[in-house]
């Protein structure tokens, strides 16, 4: 079994993979910000006690917190890292006020907004469309090369040579894309459409479910069909099409995360599924482990996930403000000051209470409540 990397690792790894990407989220603010003539009071790694910190020729305060669990840029105008309207911004003056936040026009507060997850996204394709350049492109056919006795593709009458056309109406133009979908429905039914001496039909079967350890002692529950792909076709990319196909990969992933949502707010899935930063953290010294490659396309994973969940609908996250501002645009007038801090306050209620969960979650994969238990007992 792989070892486990030691603490010093963990933190570098998880320092190393965080800090880049968060420095990146809160460039594309800034950079988007100063196109549009709006002034950059603090530029922020991490919250907390500064640990460093200097002031730039435009007066920008640029600092480094002692908790690197995220970032911020205050804006003029903002009366909070949230990037809350400041009331007094109407008392400035005629100079101050023409390069505050609020005095901007929508749309351009719109694109400030966006341009923090738009460069995470951005981020993850050069990586992604460095990696299909240099290694190619898995094209293999979705085909069954090998069914496995017992499987959920055995019990749906699935013989070698079938081609997957479609799972549950979804087409399946390559076996990735069928492990894809598997994978993440355990023990869910499945209509299979399958291609069979050039006639199509449909089987009726139920995905499998197996347990599966990462090498790392971390245990989970995916979905397998049971069939195993033929010769596999790797096909080269050019260097015109690596960002096509950093594209369609990176929307894939965040399908994937959309879907795996989807089954956690339904109740297809247990909460206890969802990490936070101590679950990152330990991730980032394993994916350390396997060499730079790994490291490097973990970082990609983690930075098209730290764009999704800043455009949740959630106050205090990116998506909260560009929610507010689709509101300004139908009904042509700012949400109301009221409504704006009681959504604020339940937005960080929310945060708050997904973190605790989150953190108890990663404290139980680590066994931390059994070890004080048996301390008790």
């Amino acid at each position: 079994m792989i070892q486990n990397p030691g603490f010093l690792l963990t933190v570098l790894a998880f320092v190393a993979v965080i800090g880049p990407l968060v420095f990146v989220h809160e460039l594309g603010h800034y950079l988007v910000g100063r196109w549009c003539g709006v002034k950059a009071e603090a530029f922020s790694i991490g919250f907390g006690p500064e640990i460093a910190a200097w002031v730039d020729k435009r007066g920008t305060r640029w600092r480094i917190g002692a908790l690197p669990l995220g970032g911020y840029v205050r804006f003029k105008g903002d009366m909070n890292a949230a990037s809350q309207t400041d009331p007094a911004w109407l008392e400035m003056s005629a100079r101050d006020r023409a390069e505050s936040f609020p005095a901007k026009p929508l749309w351009q507060r719109a694109a400030i907004v966006a341009a923090g997850p738009a460069i995470n996204f951005l981020f993850a394709i050069l990586i992604l469309g460095a990696f299909a350049f240099v290694h190619g492109e898995s094209r293999t056919p979705a085909v069954a090369g090998q069914v496995q006795p017992g499987s959920a593709a055995a019990a749906a009458g699935i013989v070698a040579g079938d081609r997957i056309v479609a799972l549950n109406g979804r087409e399946m133009a390559t076996f990735d894309d069928i492990r894809l979908y598997a994978q993440i429905r355990p023990g869910e039914p499945v209509v299979i459409q399958v291609e069979r001496g050039g006639k199509r039909f449909d089987r009726q079967g139920r995905i499998g479910a197996v347990e599966e350890s990462d090498g790392f002692g971390n245990r989970f529950r995916i979905g397998r069909l049971g069939i195993a792909p033929g010769d596999p076709v790797i096909e080269p990319v050019s260097l015109w099409r690596a960002p096509v196909v950093a594209i369609e990969r990176t929307g894939q992933i965040v399908r994937t995360m959309v879907e795996t949502l989807g089954q956690i707010l339904g109740g297809g899935r247990s909460v206890k599924e969802l990490g936070g930063p101590l679950k990152i953290a330990e991730v980032s010294g394993q994916a350390a482990t396997l060499g730079v490659e790994s490291f490097i396309f973990f970082m990609a994973l983690i930075s098209i996930n730290l764009g999704f969940i800043n455009l949740l609908p959630i106050p205090m996250l990116d998506g909260g403000h560009l929610l507010f501002y689709g509101l300004e645009a139908v009904q042509r007038r700012p949400v109301s000051p009221r409504v704006q801090e009681w959504a604020y306050r339940s937005g960080l209620a929310l945060l708050l209470t997904m973190m605790m969960l989150v953190t108890f979650n990663d404290l139980t994969s680590f066994g931390i409540w059994e070890r004080l238990s048996g301390l008790i007992g």
